[in-house]
């Protein structure tokens, strides 16, 4: 089986921010993951580049092929200009479009489709025409698909932030897994593939893919860098395949 792993580094560069110094280094840290088996790198390159910069979106997609072709390169955003023109520069293996505020911390919520049904038919059309696997980010709500599918998207990312909260509410989280579950069958019934993200863990990932087996991709930063702390690169993103059942 394939890994579907893909290890946000937005924390990485956090880190390195904090200092002008070139370490952690964004590129040397993915390219562990990427040697461990990651599926691939994902990063939400936002204006104020409070982590990930422009540079490292370049540099991030040199190495990746250049050194690991079959791997992929995702960019997550707000579909603004800026951020359009760049995937159009870049070109990554898959796009992201997240409704997020420039002020937010995290992606936290999914698209309301109706209130931005211009801006995402425009901005959709901009990644198609360059030949980019899209994905939009969609709250665990099975009625969300379907319009996901409208827009022309190849696939959701369901936010599971809501799931990976319940870590110490079980029946709580076995209600939100539920809605996770119900949400990516809606998907597949419109042909959709389905991604994963956010609050993911070794903990609370192996019920997730029993639930919804054939779940495309993860993708995965907070709870990967934090146990990355403890384990290591190249350890987490074999812990975190043995909790998908992949090794």
């Amino acid at each position: 089986m394939n890994t579907r792993l893909s290890v946000n580094v937005n924390a990485v560069a956090v880190l390195r921010n904090r200092r002008d110094l070139p370490w952690p280094s964004v590129t040397g840290l993915s390219r562990i993951a990427l040697e461990a088996g990651a599926k691939g790198i994902t990063v939400h390159p936002r204006p104020d580049e409070r982590h990930i910069r422009r540079r490292d979106v370049w540099d991030l997609a040199d190495m990746i092929r250049k050194d690991f072709p079959g791997k992929e390169l995702c960019l997550e955003g707000f579909p603004d200009n800026r951020f359009l023109t760049l995937c159009e520069e870049v070109k990554p293996d898959q796009t992201l479009f997240v409704p997020d505020d420039p002020s937010q911390q995290t992606s936290d919520h999914g698209w309301d489709f109706e209130a931005s049904d211009a801006l995402l038919r425009t901005s959709i059309d901009v990644i198609k025409r360059s030949g980019i696997k899209m994905s939009l980010f969609v709250d665990p709500d099975p009625e969300q698909p379907a319009k996901a599918a409208a827009f022309g998207a190849d696939r959701i990312e369901i936010y599971t932030g809501p799931y990976g909260a319940c870590h110490s509410d079980p029946a709580l989280a076995t209600t939100r897994l539920a809605e996770v579950s119900a949400t990516a069958k809606a998907a597949r019934e419109v042909g959709l593939d389905v991604n994963a993200g956010h609050d993911l863990t070794p903990d609370n990932l192996p019920a997730l893919m029993k639930e919804v087996p054939y779940i495309r991709e993860v993708s995965i930063g907070h709870g990967f860098i934090a146990d990355a702390l403890i384990f290591g690169f190249a350890e987490s993103v074999r812990r975190f395949q043995r909790a998908m059942g992949e090794i």
